[in-house]
């Protein structure tokens, strides 16, 4: 270890259907990294699970697109209530060696097994410091008919919609008649990058779609299409004092042959949408959204950062939904919204380790032997 240097784990990868946009968003967060202030230790989760250091397998990890998880490098274990204190286990090799305490980790991890609070119940178990949102706060917004349930609840407005399960199934004439359109859109409640996501406007149409849906989470979302809409997200960010601002709005235009900002317009066509930024918004409606996009991020117990989606329809706003580790891609909205704002991504990822890092110093304090 150098000193005076911040020893931080960058996990990406991971079991969800977004492995490989968390590749390519971690690779973004090492660049931004200040190597003169951090001591960097990349892990690599495998699709199965597996915690790799992938350090060997990306040499040239400061300037690649996507950093590589390997198969055969050691593997890596967290000392539960260690406090960062880690061990390493050499491929097909017996024993293991403990290698220096890590100061904080920064998941880079979308969607399941990574972006809904069972990383981080893993890291807090081990008792360390961690960027991002709780177990609380990342479960809550990860699942979208809860979260969209508590927004409701706060009296935050949301576009209508209902909830199947394959146990539990709904007909298009119910969907419609229920959700008060015959234009749909239906997606899983927990994934991201809008993986799994269609839209129905026929029975067979809808089949189709509950049958994709259904393929990444037991439990679907179906909602009605706002016509005329415009596709606007703001980025929410804590610092270590618990102050949370919002940045600056911005707007996703997809192309017109994709329909909606599907998986493929985000990160397989490379003129699948514009970006603008920032959105042409009048002033009173943009406040508006970013007060919006603040309380949201309370509601759901959120910390540290959550880009907030919404969809406007004239001068009407709906909260779509949060994502507590939203993308850091190339072309990922988060970073370039505080850019935009003023705060360059260097200075951004300063300011979630300091958050990360003073939570954990913050939680040290509170009791846990019981009344005293």
């Amino acid at each position: 270890m150098q000193q005076g240097k911040t020893r931080v784990a960058i996990l990406f990868g991971g079991r969800s259907a977004e492995h490989d946009v968390s590749r390519a968003s971690a690779a973004n967060v090492l660049r931004a990294l200040d190597p003169n202030r951090y001591e960097v230790t990349l892990v690599g989760i495998t699709r199965d699970g597996r915690w790799i250091v992938a350090d060997a397998g990306n040499g040239g990890g400061m300037g690649a697109s996507a950093l590589v998880v390997p198969e055969d490098g050691p593997y890596l274990t967290l000392l539960p209530g260690g406090q960062g204190r880690a061990l390493l286990v050499e491929h097909n090799a017996a024993g293991a060696r403990e290698i220096p305490a890590f100061d904080i980790l920064f998941p880079v991890l979308h969607g399941p097994n990574g972006e809904d609070g069972t990383v981080q119940g893993a890291l807090q178990l081990a008792n360390v410091a961690y960027v991002g949102s709780g177990v609380m706060g990342s479960a809550a917004s990860m699942d979208k008919d809860i979260a969209k349930r508590l927004m409701r609840d706060a009296g935050l407005p949301i576009v209508p919609f209902l909830v199947m399960s394959a146990s539990s199934p709904v007909t298009y004439e119910d969907a419609a008649r229920l959700v008060g359109s015959p234009d749909l859109f239906v997606k899983p409640a927990n994934m991201g990058s809008s993986v799994g996501v269609s839209r129905a406007r026929t029975a067979d149409e809808f089949a189709a779609s509950c049958k994709l849906a259904l393929r990444f989470d037991k439990k679907i979302l179906i909602e009605e299409r706002i016509a005329s809409v415009r596709e606007i997200e703001c980025s929410v960010l804590e610092d270590a004092n618990g102050n949370v601002r919002a940045s600056d709005l911005g707007e996703i235009l997809p192309d017109g042959k994709h329909g909606f900002y599907s998986y493929d317009a985000k990160y397989l066509d490379a003129d699948g949408a514009i970006l603008r930024v920032p959105a042409a918004v009048p002033e009173a409606l943009a406040e508006r959204t970013k007060e919006l996009a603040v309380r949201a991020f309370n509601v759901l117990c959120c910390e540290a950062m959550a880009r907030v989606d919404f969809f406007l329809s004239d001068d009407q706003v709906f909260v779509n939904e949060l994502n507590t580790i939203p993308g850091f891609t190339n072309i990922s909205m988060y970073p370039k919204l505080w850019e935009a704002s003023g705060l360059p991504q260097s200075e951004l990822m300063n300011t979630l380790i300091a958050h990360g890092i003073a939570r954990h110093q913050r939680s040290l304090t509170y009791s846990t032997q019981g009344a005293v």
